[in-house]
């Protein structure tokens, strides 16, 4: 999405990429800042659960997924999906663009319910009058859930968000498997070298995120992929600058009233001519040579293993609440 708001109009031929907004508690923040789309993840949707702003929204969902019966865990589940396509759909009241749902980070090692899962969000939403085309479906970036991805685009027409992309293995699969976008972790990247090398400093254009994103942007822009890049998980405007003139940025709230301040002139780092003459091979992965170029990037290997857990864990303390109220309405309290 557009970081940059309105009367910032010069700075836009630049950084025309920057417009993706990863927000969902503080609303008032998309009305700020106007961005495209918006995105929110299973920590998000914990946050903002425990809020009482947006009680109704729990309530709403847990009454759906009692009223669709089935057992304690089937009603659960139902709750959830309906929960993360409530604040879906509230987002979307406030953006012109799409919003991206995640499937449970618990399913990301089995594709086909990663697809069930998938198609059951689609579902929900067009039964709120909302087009699979504002929605993305958001995936982690396992080999399973690149299939997932390629399956619900090429059969399904359900537009993907591959999340949880750290290696250049992971891109080069989402690229092949012709997912709409890729959302690649610059400062979880950047957390990882801090926490595992001496360096724990980095200028913009040294940033091990910033590197990773340029490189996965120009095999995309060198060899005509369709999938777009959306740079994720910023920890400094340095990173968002360095990265200037990638397809989309999803930037934080706070990054974004850093920038909103920030009147010095950006120039776009990344552009489809730079690409063009760069000096990368077309490689080709199948889920042997991914598995076997993923495990050999460390970081990589261990920052998607931390996404996952920590997304599961947020997933099952989301379902104790909700398992909580539903038993408190159960019992008419």
């Amino acid at each position: 999405m557009q970081f940059l708001i309105e009367r910032e109009r010069k700075k836009e031929e630049s950084c025309k990429s920057c417009k993706h907004l990863s927000v969902l508690s503080v609303f008032a923040a998309i009305d700020e800042y106007k961005p495209q789309d918006a995105t929110t993840n299973p920590s998000l949707i914990l946050a903002a659960a425990k809020m009482p702003a947006y009680q109704h929204l729990v309530d709403q969902a847990i009454k759906y997924g009692i009223a669709n019966g089935g057992t304690e865990e089937e009603q659960v589940a139902n709750t959830m999906d309906k929960l993360f396509v409530s604040f879906g759909l509230e987002i979307l009241k406030k953006v012109p663009g799409r919003v991206s749902t995640e499937v449970d980070a618990r399913l990301s090692f089995d594709k086909e319910e990663m697809v069930a899962r998938a198609l059951k969000l689609i579902a929900l939403y067009e039964e709120a009058g909302i087009s699979k085309d504002r929605v993305l479906i958001k995936l982690s970036s396992t080999w399973e859930g690149i299939q997932a991805g390629k399956e619900l685009e090429e059969k399904h027409g359900v537009h993907c968000n591959m999340t949880l992309l750290f290696s250049f293995a992971q891109a080069v699969a989402c690229a092949e498997a012709k997912v709409t976008l890729i959302s690649p972790f610059v400062g979880r990247i950047l957390d990882w070298h801090k926490e595992n090398t001496d360096r724990k400093s980095f200028e913009p254009h040294e940033d091990p995120g910033v590197i990773s994103v340029t490189k996965i942007y120009n095999y995309y822009k060198k060899f005509g992929y369709s999938t777009v890049v959306m740079g994720a998980s910023f920890r400094n405007t340095g990173e968002v600058k360095a990265l200037a003139g990638c397809d989309l940025l999803t930037i934080s709230p706070g990054l974004l009233a850093e920038l909103s301040q920030d009147h010095s002139a950006i120039t776009a780092m990344l552009t489809v001519e730079k690409s063009k003459a760069c000096d990368l091979e077309k490689i080709h992965l199948d889920e042997k040579a991914f598995r076997w170029e993923h495990n050999e990037d460390r970081m990589a290997v261990e920052k998607l293993s931390d996404g996952i857990r920590k997304f599961a864990a947020d997933a099952i303390k989301l379902e104790a609440m909700i398992k909580e109220k539903m038993l408190s309405v159960k019992n008419g309290q």
